[in-house]
């Protein structure tokens, strides 16, 4: 299977576009200073944040391959249809197998800025509780699905991250929902379902990619509103700053 064909965006064009288009009038609603605060919340200056956003969003187009399992009949060059959403399945010519894959949008950059948020902030109790109650909310919800790998509703990681977050933290809303979204996502649809992949005929079987990255990005976005409707006021947290000793 040669390299270049394991670069594919992992949605249909129209559901794709969508994500496109929330991102471009998030950017919009940033350079109108609406979500400057937000973003303070956070930890990120606003062009920083929209920065990471694009590049989760071109990552998705990226696969670095780790792992190989043997080969099944294949489904490809087709598009899957899963909860109202459209994945593509890539033509693939020569199938030694299904390669099994690290999405650079939906697993790698998520995961780093998970773990930066973890320290910068000192989340790890309340980090390691909300991770882990997305991640069995995922894992019971995720469905291994012909073709394309394991799928999981677009909206589950977003909803469950919000609700784990904000039971444990007010304050700490924004970077928890981030957090636990996208590690419990990855930890509990992709990471526990890797013994269900053999047999499903998927070419390229993505961690972070097709079937939960839309989430994972929803699940960033959603981040960013937290902060400016649950978030303490950003003057109040600076003052209390510069009060300590």
């Amino acid at each position: 299977m040669n390299l270049s064909q394991l670069q594919y965006f992992p949605l249909a064009l129209p559901h794709f576009s969508v994500l496109v288009v929330i991102f471009l009038a998030l950017v919009a609603w940033v350079e109108v200073r609406a979500l400057r605060l937000a973003y303070m919340h956070i930890g990120f200056g606003p062009h920083a944040a929209v920065l990471l956003l694009l590049a989760s969003l071109g990552g998705s187009y990226l696969n670095i391959p780790i792992a190989r399992l043997a080969a099944h009949q294949i489904v490809s060059g087709r598009e899957v249809s899963f909860f109202g959403m459209h994945y593509v399945i890539p033509v693939v010519v020569e199938w030694p197998g299904t390669i099994i894959a690290v999405n650079v949008g939906g697993a790698v950059i998520p995961g780093l800025l998970s773990f930066y948020l973890l320290a910068r902030n000192e989340l790890w109790i309340r980090g390691l509780l909300a991770t882990a109650a997305v991640a069995v909310v995922c894992h019971i919800l995720a469905e291994p699905v012909p073709g394309l790998g394991i799928a999981l509703p677009v909206f589950v990681p977003p909803a469950s991250a919000a609700i784990a977050a904000l039971l444990l933290s007010r304050r700490y809303a924004a970077p928890l929902a981030y957090i636990s979204g996208s590690l419990g996502t990855l930890i509990g649809a992709d990471l526990l379902n890797l013994g269900k992949l053999q047999g499903l005929g998927a070419p390229v079987a993505s961690i972070g990619g097709a079937g939960t990255f839309d989430g994972i990005f929803l699940t960033g976005i959603l981040a960013v509103l937290f902060a400016s409707i649950f978030g303490p006021p950003v003057r109040g947290r600076v003052g209390a700053m510069r009060a300590r000793p």
